[in-house]
């Protein structure tokens, strides 16, 4: 079914914060699990935004907007409060954080319409009236993020369906975090280490103790799978075990419409339980699917 991910679809569940200022890149540095002092013009980020506690709050994808100012773009519907709990961080910092959504048009690209098909994940090119960033392909279809001026002409290329780029999100295993499950995870427990969602080597930001502990103590137990089912599923949902009612063995992090009937979703999941099988959401059984990415610890 790749096929039906060729397109351009307008992205209206994504918002955009912008972080301007000498310091933005600094200040950015000290919050997420990404590395922003060394982010280079042609190069995107993805990157979460933890407590203290090491759960995530938001996950971003977010690159250079000019010298000074750094876009991230997020999941609408936990926009607000990001923005205020970022802003109570900034301190004496020279950045301004703004809600910028109004400002940029947003636009997923699949297929025919990635005109730098071969391009690495998170590399930012020129397109258009606009800047994309290369996506992690879904079922073999390339994808990208495109964004411009709200006043800007779209991106050339058939039209796509938004549920069918969200199916695609689904396929491409990397989920974007949104208000129902926030502080749901661990960036760990979505695979974020091994899709480029976290840098080991940089300094400090909320929650890097427990995530990076968590790396290095060998104590991961839960990981992000692409997984099926005949009935509808939602971001929130617990994931069971068979014959369990009770003690959930993970959560659906996204999940969309499958265009050959029933729901895809990501789930991060205990990994003995996806280990055994068995699993069921709402009392619908629930198949696990291969992952399209190697994980850390199997490079």
């Amino acid at each position: 079914m790749s096929q039906l991910l060729n397109g351009v679809a307008p992205l209206p569940h994504l918002g955009v914060i912008r972080a301007q200022g000498t310091d933005a890149a600094a200040f950015l540095q000290g919050q997420l699990t990404q590395d922003f002092a060394l982010l280079g013009p042609d190069e995107a980020r993805l990157a979460a935004f933890c407590n203290a506690k090491g759960r995530m709050l938001a996950s971003f994808v977010a690159w250079r907007h000019g010298e000074d100012e750094i876009l991230l773009v997020c999941s609408r519907d936990l926009l607000a409060a990001t923005l205020k709990r970022l802003s109570m961080f900034v301190l004496r910092a020279k950045v301004k954080l703004a809600d910028a959504s109004e400002e940029f048009a947003l636009y997923g690209l699949a297929g025919d319409a990635v005109p730098a098909a071969g391009a690495a994940p998170w590399t930012l090119a020129a397109l258009g009236d606009g800047q994309a960033v290369q996506l992690y392909p879904a079922d073999g279809q390339a994808r990208a993020l495109w964004a411009g001026a709200a006043s800007a002409a779209a991106p050339a290329g058939a039209p796509l369906d938004p549920a069918l780029w969200q199916w695609g999100e689904v396929r491409s295993g990397i989920a974007t975090l949104s208000a129902l499950v926030v502080e749901a995870f661990v960036p760990q427990m979505l695979n974020y280490e091994s899709v480029g969602g976290v840098n080991f080597r940089k300094g400090c930001y909320p929650g890097q103790e427990v995530v990076a502990r968590s790396q290095f103590r060998g104590t991961l137990k839960r990981r992000a799978f692409i997984a099926h089912a005949g009935a509808p599923l939602s971001a929130g949902q617990e994931v069971f075990p068979a014959g369990e009612t009770e003690q959930p063995a993970g959560v659906v992090a996204q999940a969309a419409a499958a265009p050959g009937g029933g729901w895809d979703a990501i789930v991060s999941l205990q990994l003995s339980a996806a280990q055994a099988g068995g699993l069921q959401v709402g009392g619908a059984p629930l198949a696990l699917l291969p992952l399209p990415y190697p994980l850390l610890a199997d490079i």
